[in-house]
């Protein structure tokens, strides 16, 4: 190590607590957890308990656990994620990668390991069995980011599946199999799969770089984007048979809008061709997710309403 990067170093260890706060900040996504969280409690209340009072879903200490849970073992996935692709990050996010540096690779593991107790502690206030859950999705991220997702299909549905399953612990709380909640789900998934797709493209420098067979840089661009558009095809079939539930309320606007949305990502994506590109494509993407978690609310308004009512 020669005497700049000591003296670099050694100027991030002394920078300001607020430096490293927001670089923790950064490292586990705090943003994306916040989201999660909000989807999570807005799926128990609108999705997967729509029978149940609101005093019953917003006080119920083992549900509450239940978020605290998966959310400390997604900060934790976000941390070893980002342990296991600093290299690769370096190349595709330059300047993220900078502000994460102000924090040691030491207190990043130390969280690390700090978060997966906590959220595996958390999982024993349910049950043994969400405790055994969480160790197993614990397991699943580290298994992830340390081989499947350097390889094309593992990579692709890995990541896809992963982001779904801290809804899956909540459907499975409750235990509601109504055909509704696994149309959704496989709406959400089929937007997921794109985001990915799309993630792909945008990092194909530092996946070439460091060797990651993603599809993009296995099967090429142009079959990546024949297979973003085949997916958004698909994903307008769960949207055909959701727009058909009258519970759906609404929501039926969120369902246009996001057709409108992947409509533009299904032209653009064959004319783009830079990083800038894909960026814009991929928050296109975020968007449509982010509107549907806050669409939630739309929901079959007037059982909410005697919900609420309920409870005076």
């Amino acid at each position: 190590m020669d005497l700049l990067e000591k003296a670099i170093l050694n100027k991030k260890k002394n920078a300001p607590f607020y430096y490293k706060f927001f670089s923790l900040f950064s490292v586990v996504r705090a943003y994306n957890l916040i989201i999660v969280f909000i989807a999570q409690l807005l799926s128990a209340i609108f999705v997967f308990a729509p029978n149940k009072t609101l005093g019953r879903v917003l006080f119920d200490y083992k549900l509450w656990a239940l978020y605290l849970a998966t959310s400390a073992v997604i900060a934790a996935g976000y941390i070893i994620n980002h342990f296991y692709d600093k290299g690769k990050d370096a190349i595709n996010r330059p300047l993220k990668t900078q502000i994460d540096t102000f924090i040691s690779q030491e207190t990043k593991l130390k969280s690390y390991f700090l978060l997966n107790f906590i959220g595996f502690a958390l999982g024993f206030v349910v049950s043994w069995r969400a405790a055994l859950f969480i160790g197993v999705y614990i397991f699943l991220i580290w298994f992830y980011s340390h081989k499947l997702k350097r390889y094309p299909l593992t990579g692709l549905f890995g990541a896809a599946f992963l982001s779904i399953l801290p809804f899956f612990a909540i459907f499975a709380y409750f235990k509601n199999f109504e055909e509704i909640i696994f149309v959704h789900a496989s709406f959400l998934f089929f937007l997921l799969i794109i985001k990915e797709l799309i993630k792909d493209l945008e990092n194909l420098k530092g996946d070439m770089l460091f060797n990651y067979q993603t599809i993009v840089t296995y099967y090429g661009e142009y079959f990546t984007r024949l297979l973003i558009t085949l997916v958004i095809v698909l994903s307008l079939l769960p949207i055909y048979f959701i727009i058909q539930y009258p519970e759906v309320g609404l929501m039926k606007y969120y369902f246009a809008f996001a057709v409108f949305g992947l409509t533009i990502v299904a032209v653009l994506v064959w004319f783009s061709k830079t990083n800038a590109h894909y960026v814009f494509l991929h928050n296109v993407i975020k968007i449509i997710l982010l509107v549907g978690v806050f669409s939630l609310v739309l929901i079959d308004t007037s059982v909410i309403i005697d919900r609420i009512i309920s409870e005076l």
